[in-house]
């Protein structure tokens, strides 16, 4: 089971909602909730794509709270005809989720829906984005976007990480950083971006999805510039990683 890296988004959360107003601390008196316990309270939605391999994207709907937080949110499932490539998915998501929960330290808040992120799917993997909206209890001026990703190989019932895809993860990283730079002026971030969201740190590319185009890497709030440009994402083609990815991987990525 995947445990999607939200750190990033966390940290630029909290910095960038510095003038909103600093989320309430919590008494430590209550242990976090138990990952993968959270409620379902609806059925999956209908069926929104189907890919060549017969696995099918829908949503289920988890509420509930803890002593800190309150949660409703629609999660990304899959159904499909393998049950390991469809439990590893669902169960990465709600981990992804419950990361989320618990990743702000002893603040107050509540996590709602936010803009639904990609999904994708292709001969070799599945892959979908969980936006969510984070908001401070007392309320900030704004909620801000938390996001994290999950692609399985439906070959392997096997998560595909950043380790994955780059024999030398320094040496992708850095291609990952040149790339986004050359992409990033073409977006609302414009050619002022934030070149600190960039730098060749595994935190910084560690939401991204395949996509056919090529590896789409999604952005935090703040990361590339400021809350008001929204949340940003750019494409790296295939062909621009093929000399520092893994054959195998990338072959899956992109069939």
């Amino acid at each position: 089971m995947r445990t999607a890296i939200v750190t990033a988004g966390i940290v630029a959360l909290l910095a960038g909602c510095s003038t909103a107003g600093t989320p309430t601390a919590a008494p430590d008196t209550a242990a976090s909730p138990t990952s993968m316990a959270l409620p379902i309270t609806s059925a999956p939605s209908p069926t929104t794509f189907t890919s060549p391999v017969g696995y099918s994207f829908s949503t289920v709907r988890v509420a509930g709270s803890t002593d800190r937080v309150t949660y409703d949110v629609s999660i990304p499932q899959i159904e499909g005809p393998d049950p390991a490539v469809v439990g590893e998915f669902n169960e990465s998501m709600h981990a992804a989720f419950q990361d989320q929960i618990d990743g702000f330290a002893n603040a107050r808040f509540s996590l709602a829906d936010a803009r639904p992120g990609p999904t994708y799917a292709g001969s070799s993997v599945v892959g979908a984005v969980l936006n969510t909206s984070w908001d401070a209890n007392p309320p900030g001026a704004h909620p801000t976007y938390v996001i994290a990703t999950v692609t399985v190989n439906t070959a392997t019932a096997e998560p595909i990480t950043l380790h994955d895809v780059f024999p030398d993860l320094q040496v992708g990283l850095q291609r990952l950083s040149e790339q986004s730079a050359l992409l990033l002026p073409s977006t609302p971030a414009g050619t002022d971006f934030e070149a600190s969201g960039i730098e060749p740190a595994e935190s910084n590319f560690a939401n991204w999805v395949p996509s056919s185009a090529g590896m789409n890497i999604r952005f935090s709030d703040y990361q590339v510039g400021p809350h008001a440009i929204g949340l940003i994402d750019v494409t790296i083609p295939w062909g621009a990683l093929a000399d520092v990815a893994d054959p195998r991987t990338l072959n899956a990525l992109s069939s």
